[in-house]
């Protein structure tokens, strides 16, 4: 009997796989439309690009945004990947859901243990080149 079943189990598979690819395509296509359809004057966003900034002109195409006091620039509305709050950490992820809490490793902006993480470094305390005197 799982003779007359082995030609059908790789055409099954590929059936399986590519409706697995669709699906997730579609939930990903919804989780954009929705973040789209939110986004209104006065949110903080951060761009596909990594640039924040707050939404301070919107229309069907391209949103303003101010960067730095006084600063603005203009994006299409398709170039916005997440809402952020005044931390800068997403509100969403693209998929609509929180985002993970972050690894940890030497990319990910650990503090030092002798600093906070939201401590700034001063310039007097950071390493000289043989350039600088």
């Amino acid at each position: 009997m799982s003779e007359g079943l082995a030609p059908l189990l790789l055409p099954a598979m590929v059936i399986i796989l590519l409706a697995f690819m669709f699906w997730s395509q579609r939930r990903r296509q919804h989780a954009i439309a929705t973040l789209q359809e939110s986004l209104a004057v006065g949110d903080d966003i951060c761009t596909t690009s990594g640039l924040f900034g707050r939404i301070i002109a919107l229309d069907e195409v391209a949103a303003t945004l101010e960067i730095a006091a006084g600063t603005r620039v203009r994006f299409d509305r398709r170039a916005i990947a997440t809402k952020v709050d005044v931390s800068g950490r997403p509100v969403t992820g693209a998929d609509g859901q929180l985002p993970a809490a972050p690894s940890t490793g030497p990319h990910t902006g650990e503090s030092s243990p002798n600093r906070p993480a939201h401590q700034s470094v001063d310039p007097a305390d950071a390493p000289r080149t043989d350039t600088e005197k």
